[in-house]
């Protein structure tokens, strides 16, 4: 239902671009409501002692959809008369309404088929504007209901998470840029944005916020299972005694599951400290559970400790937030000193600090949203206060990543760089005296390898010559001086043999090579060596690397030789043949030309 139209023209224009996304925002708010009211209608339809009509089912669920969005509710049915409220949202039920706003502004901030992209601006105000149409019917429609709504929250939280959701939709579209930010933003803030390291820290602190939110969520998770397994029969009787019949217990097991979030948060808020109420007289802490608590039955609240001090048990609880404060240090680590990478590439400790830090900031500020989100009143007087305490408990996720991560990004940081040998230096020969490194993956040291095991062997054929000056001078030589005279006779054979054995002993072809190969001894015009070999060609670069990289102690990085294109393109291009086959240029006595030669 949310796809595109075939009736609708390829050339769209301005004004139906932004009514078809009106159109998407109304769409996804009505599938939303629509999906939540076939399931309460089957669970109506199914209940053997309904109170109440269809219509009151549907206002039902229409009230409750308006709670997913984080709306309040008003219970007018109580034994006292007196209206009760209920803020507690199911969490479980917020990610169904949150997905489809999302898919929406998504879907209608995409370019068109011409390639043009609409307005982003424009998109998020229709699709935001079209969902929350829907949502004012919704709440005109429950009103007689037996959950109303309070006409304030609409305003906020309710328009506040659509209008997130939409614009997290369009920022999605166009392919979540990181920057640049409006043109009303603090000027230094822009500068700061616009700089690739700036954003990079950045981002870095965000994905070590989230990562630091998602352990705490999980080891919460973790802390209300051990919880409900060590008081496994007091859960089971409360399921059992809320309802008789089969549709009330699929009724209380939903429910169940969609505070599933919710009591991993309240388990979350139990190990950082502040812990959760139990009504406005009870608080229940990693220290003991004080006060009187006011504990509806409900088959997950079985997992509240037992009045009284705490045991060691309890106390086990603080190992989640130490957990997800080593699991931000870790993630900022991956990128401030990442174990494959260069030396060079690591930060430095005060820059390490600081994106620990801001990443303990975002951690805290999540962790102060969400578990602001799962508590709420359930009723009044007693029930008035009923959860975790977002104030409370945002502060204290951001001291402990604080004080614990920093810390420990530093320490693990200082470990890794302590030996220059264990990830940093790999490509270093261990003994460079006696053997030969260790090849790596790069093939231009393999090809290298195999063209010295090539020239070696083919010294022993006797129609190849002996090692010329041109290969044994240095690279500051000039190039018009000629090779010395071999002495002849036959006393001075044993002497040239002798000497040749001792240069041939310690010879390692392009030990050093020089970088000016058009004034260098032995080279052609045409950039070949006296072996043949190609100079300029890629194999000559990657074998000139390779030996640069072996002699450089491990400070060179491992990735294949490249000359950029501005450079490659000054590199002289070889002088046309004339009739003889010699080089013009060369025949005109060019520098480093072969026409000095026969």
């Amino acid at each position: 239902m949310t796809e595109r139209s075939p009736m609708l023209p390829p050339e769209r224009t301005r004004t139906l671009i932004l009514a078809s996304a009106l159109l998407r925002g109304a769409v996804a708010a009505g599938l939303g409501l629509a999906s939540l009211a076939v399931l309460v209608t089957v669970l109506w339809i199914s209940s053997p002692y309904p109170d109440s009509g269809p219509g009151g089912a549907l206002r039902t669920a229409a009230g409750i959809w308006l709670l997913a969005h984080g709306a309040e509710l008003l219970r007018p049915d109580t034994l006292s008369g007196v209206p009760a409220p209920v803020g507690v949202v199911p969490l479980l039920l917020v990610a169904g309404p949150v997905w489809l706003a999302h898919r929406a502004a998504r879907d209608a901030a995409e370019p068109d088929e011409g390639g043009r992209r609409p307005s982003q601006a424009g998109v998020f105000c229709a699709v935001t504007a079209g969902y929350l149409l829907v949502v004012a019917g919704a709440a005109a429609y429950a009103r007689g209901g037996p959950l109303r709504v309070v006409p304030e929250t609409l305003a906020f939280p309710v328009a506040l998470v659509v209008a997130g959701a939409a614009a997290a939709g369009v920022w999605t579209a166009a392919g979540r840029p990181f920057g640049p930010l409006p043109s009303w933003a603090p000027l230094v803030l822009q500068e700061a944005m616009a700089r690739t390291l700036f954003r990079d820290r950045a981002a870095t602190a965000c994905r070590a916020a989230a990562t630091g939110a998602a352990v705490l969520l999980g080891g919460g998770a973790l802390v209300v299972a051990v919880a409900l397994g060590r008081n496994a029969a007091a859960a089971q009787e409360s399921f059992l005694v809320l309802s008789g019949d089969w549709s009330g217990r699929t009724a209380v097991l939903l429910l169940a599951v969609a505070l599933v979030p919710n009591a991993a948060l309240w388990g979350a808020a139990y190990g950082l400290g502040p812990g959760f109420a139990l009504g406005t007289g009870a608080t229940a802490t990693p220290l003991g559970l004080s006060g009187t608590p006011a504990v509806p039955d409900f088959p997950l609240l079985a997992a509240v400790p037992a009045p009284g001090p705490a045991t060691p048990l309890n106390w086990a609880a603080c190992a989640v937030p130490l957990v997800a404060a080593l699991a931000v240090a870790w993630c900022v680590l991956r990128r401030a000193a990442p174990a494959d990478g260069p030396r060079a590439r690591a930060w430095s400790p005060r820059e390490t600090a600081l994106t620990t830090g801001l990443a303990a900031l975002g951690c805290g500020a999540l962790m102060a949203l969400l578990t602001s989100a799962a508590g709420g009143p359930l009723g009044t007087g007693a029930l008035g206060a009923f959860g975790p305490v977002g104030w409370l408990a945002g502060p204290a996720a951001l001291a402990w990543t604080a004080i614990v991560g920093v810390p420990a990004a530093l320490l693990v940081r200082v470990w890794r760089l302590r030996e220059p040998g264990w990830a940093w230096r790999r490509d270093v020969p261990e003994d460079d005296g006696k053997k030969d490194g260790k090849k790596t993956e790069d093939a231009g040291r393999k090809e290298e390898a195999g063209k010295k095991k090539g020239r070696r062997g083919k010294k022993a054929d006797p129609v190849e010559p002996k090692r010329t000056a041109a290969s044994a001078t240095p690279a500051s030589a000039p190039a018009a001086t000629p090779p010395a005279p071999a002495t002849s006779g036959p006393a001075a054979a044993p002497e040239e043999d002798a000497m040749d054995d001792e240069d041939d002993a310690g010879f390692e072809p392009y030990d050093f090579l020089p970088t000016d190969p058009w004034h260098e001894h032995g080279k052609d015009w045409h950039g070949k060596d006296l072996h043949g070999n190609d100079w300029h060609g890629k194999d000559g670069r990657e074998a000139r690397w390779a030996s640069l990289k072996q002699g450089s102690g491990g400070l060179m990085a491992d990735f294949p030789a490249h000359i950029p294109a501005a450079l490659r393109s000054d590199e002289p291009s070889a002088a046309p043949a004339d009739t003889d086959g010699r080089s013009t240029r060369g025949a005109q006595g060019g520098p480093g030309a072969p026409g000095a030669t026969p």
